[in-house]
C-alpha cells in the first residue's frame, strides 16, 4: 500500500463519522476490504495523535474498559484536505 494511503483511510473515517472508535475505524476499513490489523491501526493512531492530527476523549462503557475516541484537530482536517486533493 502506498505510503499515505491509509493514514488518508483511517483520516477519512474520522473525518466522515465527526469521531470515531478504534473497533469502528477498523469495522470500515474491512467493509472496504482493507485488512488493517490492530497491531498496525494503534501505532499509526498514536503517531497520528503526537503529529497532532487527532485529539481523543475517553468514555465509559457499560461493558468493559473505558472507550478512547478519536477526532481530528485542526491540523488533521487540513492533513486530510491536502491528500485527498492529491
Amino acid at each position: 500500500m502506498r505510503k499515505g494511503v491509509l493514514e488518508l483511510c483511517i483520516l477519512g473515517i474520522i473525518h466522515k463519522e465527526r469521531e470515531a472508535y478504534t473497533t469502528d475505524i477498523l469495522e470500515q476499513l474491512k467493509s472496504a476490504q482493507l485488512v488493517v490489523l490492530e497491531g498496525t491501526l494503534y501505532p499509526l493512531l498514536t503517531r497520528l495523535k503526537n503529529a497532532d492530527m487527532l485529539s481523543y476523549r475517553w468514555e465509559e462503557s457499560t461493558s468493559g474498559p473505558p472507550r478512547k475516541y478519536y477526532s481530528l484537530t485542526e491540523t488533521g482536517i487540513k492533513l486530510y484536505a491536502e491528500l485527498k486533493g492529491a
